[in-house]
């Protein structure tokens, strides 16, 4: 599958836009919390949810594994048991596939290493994420992109040269990629989001699809990174912001997340044409605002019309004001009341 093909085949194609609810491991653990974020990212109007994967074991050192995490998020002694404690098997994904293929979300993943990928493959992921962490990561992005699968390239944490660097590097085996201006805080700063970004990556990869990993705690940038060209947006999704858990706190629950596809579904709308012209919508309240061109005196038959014996008030449906130039120095051939319209069949 292209990227381009998960446009055409949602029903929000025609405003181009691909949102991602990334859950990550909001689900904390939960295989039902999972469904849970799943349904409500689709009742949102997300196009697609994203996990994360991790082989723990193969993915830290033995001395950042056995590390004690006594953080107030911890769901384990260790860092690396509170990351198994929230870590699904093939059982629990296959379900989830399932669930999602159910209700019509397309299911993504963030593979952190090689196992996690293999094991990804195995269940046929259709498409990738890139980490920002893994923006310098070769090896990595090189065994992703081999899938042929979409990819998503996170930018976060790198400058341009390490961009250049990642997308030479997939596209040589695989040109499905999208890349996502991103800022790898959590949350991120306003100051530090440096939205203009988009516009470069839209310059210097003209053939790529560009979009916005979101991590600022709000709904604002989304429709900003839209008019600068941004189409596929990210966003950290939970049911409760008050769960334990990193992430938590500057993801959006269901409401906020309502609301920036509510918004990013309006800005064609609201941009609409070029075309420069009198709507429908417009004629009623014109009808009753637009001026005419009135008799400001009672005028006599014969009487020569000078601009002192015009007025323009409205409603609308006589002559417009830009035509008064037509009827002086006519005469006019029937008596004329005060704010009476001043007709060109009525002047000689």
């Amino acid at each position: 599958m292209k990227i381009n093909e998960l446009f055409l085949k949602k029903k929000n194609s025609a405003f181009k836009s691909f949102i991602i609810a990334e859950i990550g491991h909001n689900h904390k653990g939960s295989l039902e919390i999972a469904k849970k974020l799943f349904f409500s990212a689709k009742n949102c109007g997300a196009n697609a949810v994203k996990l994360q994967k991790r082989d723990n074991s193969s993915l830290y050192t033995k001395n950042f594994y056995n590390k004690i995490y006594n953080s107030e998020n911890s769901y384990g002694k260790t860092y690396g048991l509170h990351r198994e404690s929230l870590e699904f098997g093939k059982k629990e994904y296959k379900e989830l596939i399932n669930y999602a293929k159910n209700i019509d979300i397309e299911f993504l993943c963030t593979p952190f290493d090689f196992k996690s990928l293999i094991f990804l493959e195995e269940l046929n992921i259709k498409a990738y994420k890139i980490a920002s962490a893994d923006l310098v990561n070769l090896p990595l992005q090189a065994a992703i992109a081999k899938t042929k699968k979409p990819i998503f390239l996170s930018t976060g944490g790198g400058n341009y040269k390490d961009i250049e660097r990642a997308v030479k590097n997939i596209k040589s085996i695989n040109k499905n990629l999208a890349i996502l201006h991103c800022t790898a805080a959590y949350p991120v700063e306003l100051k530090d989001m440096n939205l203009n970004i988009i516009k470069v990556l839209k310059k210097k990869y003209p053939n790529n699809l560009i979009g916005l990993s979101d991590h600022e705690n709000g709904i604002d940038a989304a429709p900003l990174a839209y008019m600068l060209g941004a189409r596929i947006f990210e966003k950290h999704f939970t049911l409760d912001r008050s769960w334990k858990g990193t992430d938590h706190a500057f993801s959006l629950e269901p409401e906020g997340l309502r609301k920036l596809i509510r918004n990013l579904q309006r800005i064609p709308l609201i941009l609409g044409s070029k075309s420069k012209k009198i709507l429908s919508s417009e004629k009623k309240p014109l009808q009753k605002m637009y001026k005419s061109i009135v008799a400001s005196r009672n005028l006599k038959i014969g009487t020569v019309l000078k601009y002192s014996d015009i007025s323009f008030k409205s409603p609308g449906g006589g002559l417009k004001p830009y035509e008064y130039k037509k009827i002086l120095n006519k005469k006019n051939k029937i008596e004329i009341q005060k704010d009476q319209l001043i007709l060109i069949k009525n002047l000689k």
